[in-house]
């Protein structure tokens, strides 16, 4: 896997080393010598990861760290301190400051390499999400991407997996303290357990006494439920070789025992940040797509998803011999509504005709807004008879109940034209369908409108 890692360090010595380390499994390296260098190069939008000294002397890593975390341009950039301090509030400070990971000199080769390759597979998967949510920006979605930022990773909901009373009865009481906490000390459960309960972050002790926690790691990686929901390890300290492990199969984090108070807090707050984090780009992604096939003013599908999704329902019918009716409905005399009672009443008209719309079909049914005042109806398993019947249905729903306008002051009578069709050849093309649906359509509104014309009449 390849990425661009940024190596700062006021010593040369140490640059070089980290440099031949990092390049000999192929990652792209780059280098700055000072804290200020280092944010100039990350706000450039150049490296992918960042490996950072702390003791420098313009501004020490702590502090690069903060701002890096703090700047919507460079908060998704994974940190990784790397230093001689090696005491618990050290390594809690560099947490608070935003840090993904603190690393003690020396560091070893193979710890240097995992952790770096397991911060670049979730660089990778950041920067995808990241890139489809900016189109939420440019179709004028609001992004509250600095809220997210100032998110202080507290009252989440964690689940502890640990068959040691000793341990669980320690850890949970402290957890709590900014959390919800559940325990869960039966392995063979706990995976059920996770998918179940919608938690922020899963903390699983590798020293289970029946039960391989690496194995219950990979399990919540494969499943749907629980594939994006951080992991948190939890280790002895002479057990190198399962903690590599554990990084290569998705484990986010991990803490060696004994294990410390305010770290246990610290990294648990990184997890969750970087979970709603996640969330919040994968629900912005949902939003634009769904805005991208949704008619804004009356919920119903749009255009452009009618035109997509029409093609496959005719073939779907095709394939099985099955029929497909096409109903074109066009309010009458939309423009006089507008001109008469102003186009908020109009929009008024449009909103409750589309409710209507969803109370007489079917959830199988394709109900979209073709443009304006017009729309469309598509009915998989639907013979021209039965299409008929519902198009009149229909047609009487609209015409038999007032619409209501300036929030209900007012009510007035609408009426609809109905042009109606159905798939009448295995092979026909779907676009000649809509056409003769259309045709039907004009033949309704000649004829004096308020009624039902079938293309086959």
């Amino acid at each position: 896997m390849s990425a661009r890692v940024l190596v700062v360090d006021d010593v040369p010595a140490n640059v070089k080393l980290l440099e031949a380390r990092l390049s000999a499994e192929y990652f792209d390296v780059v280098t700055a010598s000072c804290g200020r260098e280092a944010l100039d190069i990350c706000r450039r939008a150049e490296c992918d990861i960042v490996l950072l000294d702390v003791m420098m002397p313009d501004i020490d890593g702590f502090e690069v760290c903060r701002q890096l975390k703090s700047d919507p341009r460079t908060h998704f950039i994974p940190v990784v301190m790397v230093t001689a301090l090696d005491s618990p509030a050290d390594r809690v400070r560099g947490l608070d400051a935003g840090a993904d990971d603190f690393l003690t000199k020396p560091v070893s080769d193979v710890v240097l390499i995992a952790r770096v390759r397991s911060l670049a597979r979730l660089k990778m998967m950041t920067d995808e999400l990241r890139m489809r949510a900016l189109t939420s920006c440019e179709i004028g979605v609001q992004a509250p991407e600095r809220e997210v930022i100032a998110d202080e990773g507290k009252g989440g909901r964690i689940l502890l997996v640990e068959d040691r009373p000793s341990s669980y009865e320690r850890l949970a009481p402290i957890l709590a303290e900014e959390h919800t906490v559940d325990v869960e000390p039966d392995p063979a459960q706990a995976l059920f357990h996770a998918a179940d309960g919608n938690y922020d972050l899963l903390i699983v002790s590798l020293n289970l006494e029946n039960y391989d926690g690496l194995r219950l790691c990979s399990q919540a990686r494969s499943l749907e439920r629980t594939r994006n929901v951080p992991l948190l390890a939890l280790s002895n300290a002479d057990n190198n070789v399962q903690l590599l492990r554990g990084l290569e199969i998705g484990v986010n984090d991990y803490l060696l025992r004994p294990v410390d108070k305010n770290e246990l807090l610290a990294r648990a707050r990184t997890q969750i940040r970087r979970r709603r984090y996640t969330h919040y780009l994968r629900d912005s992604v949902q939003s634009t797509f769904e805005m991208a096939i949704t008619d804004p003013l009356t919920g119903l599908h749009n255009r452009r998803y009618l035109e997509g999704h029409l093609a496959t329902l005719a073939e779907q019918a095709s394939v099985r011999g099955k029929p497909l009716a096409l109903m074109i409905l066009d309010i009458d005399y939309f423009k006089s509504i507008n001109d008469t009672h102003g186009h908020d009443a109009g929009d008024d008209v449009l909103r409750e005709f589309a409710s209507r719309i969803r109370k007489s079909v079917r959830g199988i049914d394709l109900a979209a807004r073709y443009g304006g005042e017009e729309f469309v109806i598509v009915m998989p398993e639907t013979d021209q008879h039965v299409a008929g019947i519902i198009a009149e249905r229909l047609r009487r729903a609209i015409a038999n109940e007032a619409f209501p306008i300036e929030k209900g002051a007012k009510q007035i009578e609408v009426t609809i034209s109905v042009g109606l069709a159905t798939l009448e050849t295995k092979h026909e093309p779907v676009g000649d369908v809509l056409k003769r649906a259309d045709q039907a359509l004009y033949r309704a509104k000649h004829d004096g409108r308020n009624r039902v014309v079938s293309a086959a009449a």
